[in-house]
């Protein structure tokens, strides 16, 4: 009498993804911290640094692509700074959050109990190594279907954000979801007078959304607002 195929113990994580693992060991290998792997006397598992440096090069690929599909009149310069505030440390943990990827990572003890599982760098990293162990399960399209997928929702309030004055639209929003105002910081300047670089930090109530330079404190304030906008359009 044949087997029954055993489930994949990552099934749940695989149907919000909308992707299935051939090899599951590259999804495990992808969830596992190197905490995990410092405590474990499973000598056979690796951690996900690897996949980490893979996957952020697939993700820097594919934003590139859709941002340059649905912007086609943008120049180098504004994609860039979009792709810069959809796929950094707090962009990526978003989308982390949406696969509740924190309860499926392996952690050490000490890592446990400091909180690990919310850490926005550690969900942000593993979330890179993920895309990085998709394309090596899938191949380049499989991990661009479960990109754009994923980032679709962001993408889409960006392009309407880019219709108005980042500022204007950040300020309209804060106040209709949080009934407060953006409070924008210079956290410092830099360079000789006639070529100073400003770097402003913007915050909600108590909670930092977003800090970015520019060439003045208008265009530094402006360059935040938009990294704010992808980030609270995205919750």
């Amino acid at each position: 009498m044949p087997s029954t195929p055993q489930p994949s113990p990552y099934a749940v994580l695989e149907g919000k993804l909308a992707y299935v693992f051939r090899d599951a060991s590259l999804c495990e290998c992808a969830l596992t911290h190197k905490s995990w792997t410092n405590e474990s006397q499973e000598a056979a598992r690796t951690d996900n640094e690897r996949l980490e440096f893979l996957g952020d090069a697939v993700l820097s690929l594919v934003t590139s692509d859709l941002l340059m599909r649905r912007f086609p009149e943008q120049p180098e310069g504004d994609l860039s700074k979009s792709r810069a505030a959809i796929v950094n440390e707090l962009g990526l943990a978003r989308v982390a959050e949406t696969l509740l990827l924190g309860q499926w990572i392996f952690l050490g003890r000490g890592e446990e109990q400091a909180g690990g599982r919310q850490k926005r760098s550690l969900l942000a990293n593993a979330f890179e190594a993920l895309m990085g162990a998709v394309y090596l399960d899938g191949g380049f399209s499989a991990a661009f279907e479960v990109t754009e997928r994923l980032f679709m929702p962001i993408l889409a309030e960006l392009h309407s954000a880019t219709s108005k004055d980042y500022k204007s639209r950040l300020q309209e929003l804060s106040q209709a979801r949080l009934q407060m105002a953006p409070l924008y910081t210079v956290l410092s300047e830099q360079g000789p007078d006639h070529a100073k670089t400003f770097e402003v930090a913007i915050l909600i109530g108590e909670k930092e959304y977003g800090r970015a330079f520019g060439r003045s404190k208008k265009e530094a304030q402006q360059n935040a607002a938009e990294r704010a906008l992808v980030i609270m359009e995205g919750q």
